[in-house]
C-alpha cells in the first residue's frame, strides 16, 4: 500500500509539472498559431513533438512568432572583441546576447548562455560563427529579415558588383547608431595600447585598390582567393571588410582580433603592449600574407602581394680591390632610401637645422652607378630592372646604437602626383614608358624616437581628398601639407593607364 501510494504521488507531481510547463509556454514562449484549436493557448500539434527523437530537433520560427524580437539592442552590440565566453573564456560554440552584448558559450539547458537567459530574462542569442539567431531557453531558431543588418556587421560580405562600385559610392558619409559620422574605408582604428604602428600599416595597405578588393572578397563564394586558410588571413580579411562596411553600428573599428592573430603568428615579435617599427611590421606582414596565400610555397607561386608590390632589382657588389662582381638579379617588395646625415651645427637662433632633400635625389641610389656602403652588405650598386604596379619606398630614418635610438629629422620633399621614376633611374624601354606614379598613402612619425607616435595620410579615391588618420582621429588635410611631413614610408600606385593589376 505504501509503495502504491508513493507511485501515485509521483504521478501526480509529474502531471502537475507538465501542466505548469504547458501553461508557461502558452503564456510566455509560444503564442498559438492560427491553426491551433486550443483556446487556452496550448501549442498546436505541429509544434508538439510526437516522439523523443523529434523533441530533440531544433525548431525554426519566423520573427513574427517570436515575442522577444523587439528586445534586441543594436547599440550595445560590439563584435570587435575577442570571441570567447565571458564566463569560461572558451572560444568554441560562442553566442552573443543580442540584448546586452555579452558573450556566452553554448545554448543547451546547462550552458552559460541558457543560465544568462533565465537569470536576466534575455532571450535572443546569435551564434558568432554561423550568424544564426536563437531564442533561449526554448532553443528554437528565429528567422527574420530584420536580423540581416546584425549579420552584416558581425561578418560583412561584399559581392563582386559592390566591390566594383565601392569607390563610386564611398563619397557619402554614414551615421552610426550613436550619431557619429564616418566615411567607409576611412574609419578610425582603436589604439589598443601601443598599436599605432599597426594601424598606420593597415590603413596604408588598404589604399591599394587590387589589394583591398582581394581581401574584401576573400572567403566569399566565387572569390579569387577562395577561403581563408590561416587565422591571420581570416582576421585581416575581417578587419578589411569591417573598415569598408557602410552599415557599421559604430563610427570606429577595433583591430584587436587581427592584432592578437599577429601576436600569435609572429611569436610575440609584434605585440599590442609594445611599440614596434611600422616598416618592420609592414615587411613581416607582406611576406607572411604571401606565404599563407601560396600555401607555404612563396618562391614557386604568385599571390596578390607579389602582383601588387614585387619588382626586380640588379645588385652588383664591389670587392676590396674596387672590382665589380657578377651582377645578381633579385626581387623586392620595398625600396630603402638613405637620408643624408643630420647637421651638427646650429643656425643663428641656436636651433638645429632641419635639412630638406628631394625624393628624386634619394632615388639615384638605384641608378646603377651610385655606390652604396653598408656594414652588412659592403659596397654595392643597385639598378631597378622592373617596377611594380604599386611602389613602396621608405626612408632609413631611425638608427640604433648600444645606448639609444636616434631619429634623422630630414624632410623628404616629394610629388603627390605624377612621380616619374624614369627621370632618375635608368629603366628598360618598356618600363620607362610606364613609370609614372601617384601617391596614395604615407606613414609619418611625430615626436621623439622613443616616445613619438605614428599617423597616416591617405588619399580617398571617391571624393579625391586627403585625410590624416591617427588612431580614432580622422580629419581632412590639404595636399600642400602632405609633402612637408616627416614621412617614414610611402606607397605610390602606378597611374591607371599604365597599371597591369586592376
Amino acid at each position: 500500500m505504501a509503495k502504491r501510494q508513493r507511485d501515485e504521488e509521483h504521478e501526480d507531481l509529474d502531471s502537475s509539472r507538465r501542466q505548469r510547463r504547458l501553461d508557461a509556454n502558452a503564456v510566455t514562449r509560444r503564442p498559438p498559431s492560427k491553426d491551433s484549436e486550443d483556446s487556452e493557448g496550448v501549442p498546436p500539434p505541429s509544434l508538439q513533438p510526437k516522439s523523443e527523437s523529434e523533441s530533440k530537433k531544433r525548431l525554426a520560427l519566423p520573427g513574427s512568432q517570436c515575442p522577444y524580437l523587439d528586445t534586441i539592442a543594436r547599440q550595445r552590440l560590439d563584435f570587435d572583441f575577442e570571441k570567447c565566453c565571458s564566463v569560461s573564456l572558451l572560444k568554441e560554440n560562442v553566442y552573443v546576447c543580442l540584448v546586452c552584448g555579452k558573450y556566452f558559450q553554448g545554448r543547451g539547458p546547462k550552458t552559460h548562455a541558457c543560465t544568462h537567459a533565465l537569470e536576466e530574462q534575455h532571450s535572443m542569442f546569435m551564434n558568432l560563427k554561423s550568424g544564426k539567431v536563437y531564442c533561449l531557453p526554448d532553443g528554437y531558431e528565429v528567422i527574420d529579415r530584420s536580423l540581416e543588418d546584425i549579420k552584416q556587421v558581425l561578418n560583412p560580405r561584399f559581392t563582386e558588383e559592390q566591390v566594383k562600385r565601392i569607390d563610386e559610392e564611398g563619397t557619402a558619409w554614414r551615421r552610426s547608431l550613436d550619431g557619429q559620422h564616418f566615411l567607409p574605408g576611412m574609419v578610425g582604428l582603436n589604439n589598443i595600447k601601443c598599436t599605432d604602428y599597426a594601424n598606420v600599416v593597415v590603413h596604408s595597405l588598404l589604399r591599394v585598390k587590387p589589394f583591398r578588393n582581394f581581401f574584401l572578397r576573400l572567403g566569399s563564394e566565387g572569390s579569387e582567393g577562395g577561403r581563408a586558410t590561416t587565422l591571420l588571413l581570416e582576421k585581416f580579411g575581417e578587419l578589411c571588410r569591417k573598415m569598408w562596411n557602410p552599415g557599421n553600428f559604430k563610427g570606429q573599428v577595433s583591430p584587436l582580433e587581427f592584432l592578437l592573430a599577429v601576436q600569435e603568428r609572429s611569436k610575440r615579435r609584434f605585440r599590442v603592449d609594445v611599440q614596434s617599427d611600422p616598416v618592420d611590421f609592414l615587411t613581416w606582414l607582406l611576406n607572411t600574407l604571401h606565404f599563407d596565400l601560396t600555401s607555404g610555397k612563396p618562391s614557386k607561386r604568385k599571390s596578390i602581394v607579389t602582383r601588387c608590390f614585387q619588382g626586380e632589382i640588379t645588385v652588383t657588389k664591389i670587392n676590396e680591390a674596387g672590382e665589380d662582381q657578377p651582377a645578381v638579379t633579385t626581387k623586392f617588395l620595398m625600396l630603402g632610401l638613405d637620408l643624408p646625415p643630420t647637421p651638427l651645427f646650429k643656425d643663428a637662433f641656436e636651433k638645429n637645422i632641419i635639412p630638406q632633400v628631394p625624393l628624386f635625389v634619394l632615388l639615384k641610389k638605384y641608378n646603377g652607378t651610385t655606390i652604396s656602403e653598408s656594414i652588412k652588405s659592403g659596397r654595392s650598386k643597385y639598378s631597378v630592372t622592373r617596377l611594380p604596379d604599386h611602389l613602396i619606398v621608405w626612408a632609413k630614418r631611425f638608427t640604433k646604437n648600444n645606448f639609444f635610438r636616434e631619429k634623422n629629422p630630414t624632410i623628404v620633399t616629394f610629388p603627390v602626383k605624377s612621380l616619374d621614376v624614369a627621370d632618375n633611374i635608368p629603366l628598360p624601354a618598356a618600363e620607362a614608358a610606364r613609370s609614372k606614379y601617384d601617391l596614395v598613402a604615407t606613414g609619418c612619425h611625430v615626436g621623439k624616437p622613443e616616445s613619438g607616435s605614428y599617423h597616416a595620410i591617405l588619399y580617398h579615391f571617391a571624393d579625391q581628398e586627403w585625410y590624416q588618420v591617427e588612431d580614432l582621429s580622422v580629419k581632412e588635410v590639404r595636399p600642400e601639407i602632405v609633402a612637408i611631413q616627416e614621412a617614414y614610408f610611402q606607397i605610390y600606385s602606378k597611374q591607371a593607364k599604365f597599371s597591369n593589376v586592376n
